[in-house]
This record gives structure tokens, sequence and C-alpha cells, in this order.
């Protein structure tokens, strides 16, 4: 009985832990499908890192090496963009910056934004992702987009389809 009348005192102390912040790997792969690229109709805006942190000093090794090797072009596939990198996640989205290829005036050849917040077991994404079409003068040209929202369970890898880009991800808890 005494455990009883000390029950909400026990309880309010190990709920912060169970709901503390918790540490991820998020690993994604961008790639091209076969087919015409699907141009979208305004390219990359000037701003498209705006709120968000960048994923360099938390980038990790790549684990899904085997399924990028598969995006292959013979399979009709192109990798355009593969990272891992550990990052917090929280109930309240927090936002990552990811980019690959030498910046020309602020756009890189891939370059995007994906906000990640924990829902308990599971994590929402929201993804807003570029790959951009430069000139000569290495001006931006157009862009292809891939942007979509899904909702992840832990350590499954989830595919998502737009048009001809496609993206894998995958988060695991640490």
């Amino acid at each position: 009985m005494r455990v009883l009348r000390h029950l909400p005192l026990l309880l309010c102390l190990l709920a912060p832990s169970a709901f503390a912040d918790a540490l991820y790997q998020i690993e994604v792969i961008v790639f091209r499908q076969a087919g015409e690229p699907i141009v979208a109709s305004q390219p990359a805006p000037d701003d498209w890192a705006v709120g968000s942190q960048p994923i360099t000093g938390s980038e990790r090794g790549t684990a899904l090496d085997d399924a990028a090797a598969k995006l292959n072009p013979g399979a009709g596939y192109q990798v355009l963009l593969h990272k891992a990198w550990s990052q917090t996640l929280t109930p309240v989205p927090n936002k990552a910056a990811i980019n690959v290829g030498n910046e020309q005036f602020g756009h890189y050849p891939v370059e995007g934004v994906i906000a990640f917040s924990q829902q308990e077991r599971l994590v929402d994404i929201d993804a807003d992702i570029w790959v951009n079409q430069f000139d000569g003068d290495a001006l931006l040209t157009g862009s292809e987009r891939i942007k979509q929202r899904s909702r992840l369970k832990n350590g499954e890898l989830t595919y998502l389809d737009h048009g001809s880009l496609g993206m894998l991800i995958k988060v695991n808890p640490l």
C-alpha cells in the first residue's frame, strides 16, 4: 500500500526519461528513375534551406550501400545523393539541410530540407528535395523536385516516389 501512495511521485521522476529526446541515425538516398525528368514549374528558391540545420559535422557512415548499388544505370536508375547523419528527434519538427556537389551561387546540384518529428514509435517526415540544372555560367536554369510527407517506422526502409525522382529513407534509433 505504501508503494501506491508514492506511485505519482515515482511516475513524475521516471516520466522525463521516457519522453527524452532521442538520437537517431538517418540515411537518405535520392535517385533519378528511368524516363524523362519532370521539371518543376519553378526552380529551387534561393532560400531553400531557411530554418534548417546543415548535417555537416554529424555525418556518419552509410549502411544502405547494397541498396544504392542496385540503383545503377543498367537498372534504369541514377543515385544523385546518398547521405547518413545522426540527429536528435523530438515531437516538435526540426529540419535538416542536405546537399551534394559544388555550390554555385547558393545552390547545389542536389539540395533540400527534410523535417523530422518523433511521434511515439513512429517518425513523421516532410521532405522537399531539389535536383538542379545549371547553364555554362553556373546559373540555375531548372529543377526537378520531390516533395513528400510520410510516417516511418523505426528501422524500416521506406520508398518515396515522385515522378522522375525517388527517395529511400531509413531512420534508426541509436
